[in-house]
């Protein structure tokens, strides 16, 4: 039974991680178009640097957690050097924004985002394609 969990589990986060991260890229994309007409619908806090960097954060907490978690079961690093490089090009977009070079902090958000999203897709694909994730898949469908 502990194996149907991970296994629903791991596909679930990489889900939600998928969705957060873009989210988050076109967040970022489309914010410095919307910006001023934010306040005026009522959405003024997407626009604050805190809910930046809390979705930043959202996608960095999910992607960890299911990207650790798939590494646990394939024991592929190519999700995790994707991961790596997408959140390091969203930290490094976002300060580059805060410090007034915004559209090469736009493209450095969006760019990151859409490579989180995609580490998620390749871990995806890497338990898809595992013997291990494979074998409890058809224990699931066993029970």
């Amino acid at each position: 039974m502990e194996l149907k969990t991970k296994t629903s589990t791991q596909i679930d986060l990489d889900r939600a991680g998928a969705t957060a991260s873009l989210a988050c890229a076109v967040h970022c994309a489309l914010m410095p178009l919307v910006v001023a007409l934010l306040p005026l619908v009522g959405l003024g806090f997407l626009a604050d640097e805190r809910t930046e960097w809390a979705l930043l954060a959202l996608s960095a907490v999910l992607a960890s957690s299911s990207l650790g978690l798939g590494y646990r079961q394939h024991r592929r690093r190519q999700a995790l050097l994707v991961l790596s490089l997408g959140l390091t090009a969203l930290v490094t977009g976002r300060i580059l924004e805060e410090r007034h070079f915004e559209m090469v902090g736009v493209v450095g958000v969006v760019l990151g985002g859409c490579t989180v999203a995609a580490a998620h897709f390749i871990n995806r694909r890497l338990c898809q394609t595992c013997r291990l994730c494979q074998t409890q898949q058809q224990a699931q469908k066993a029970e």
